[in-house]
């Protein structure tokens, strides 16, 4: 089964409420009302200003969406797939859809949600 983005109006619920940075378990999802919906920020390594990247998805109706935003001065926070060798990662963010199972399977093992400190 694929993947599908999240409507206009469920991204706007995705918004509302407590930031992923302050409450970065899993939460309600918009979409199927499942408590599957996660969250994973990076940094891209290449980028000419700070910039967060996000993603956002339920593991449960598979639903995501993606977002690219100014990082806010001071955040830190955890990143399991910073260790990874560049080739590595790159090849992992090439397919959305083996990118989120793997992002599935960090959370299912505990590795994530991240931390964050501001």
């Amino acid at each position: 089964m694929g993947w599908a983005s999240f409507s206009g109006d469920e991204v706007a619920a995705l918004t509302a409420g407590e930031s992923f940075f302050t409450a970065p378990g899993e939460r309600d999802c918009p979409a199927c009302g499942e408590r599957r919906l996660r969250a994973y920020v990076t940094t891209p390594p290449a980028a000419r200003r700070p910039t967060l990247v996000s993603y956002v998805w339920c593991s449960s109706c598979r639903k995501f969406v993606g977002t690219r935003a100014r990082h806010p001065e001071g955040l830190v926070f955890s990143d399991p797939l910073a260790a990874l060798p560049a080739g590595e990662r790159r090849l992992l963010e090439g397919s959305l859809v083996g990118f989120l199972a793997h992002l599935d399977e960090l959370w299912d093992t505990g590795v994530l949600p991240q931390t964050f400190v501001a």
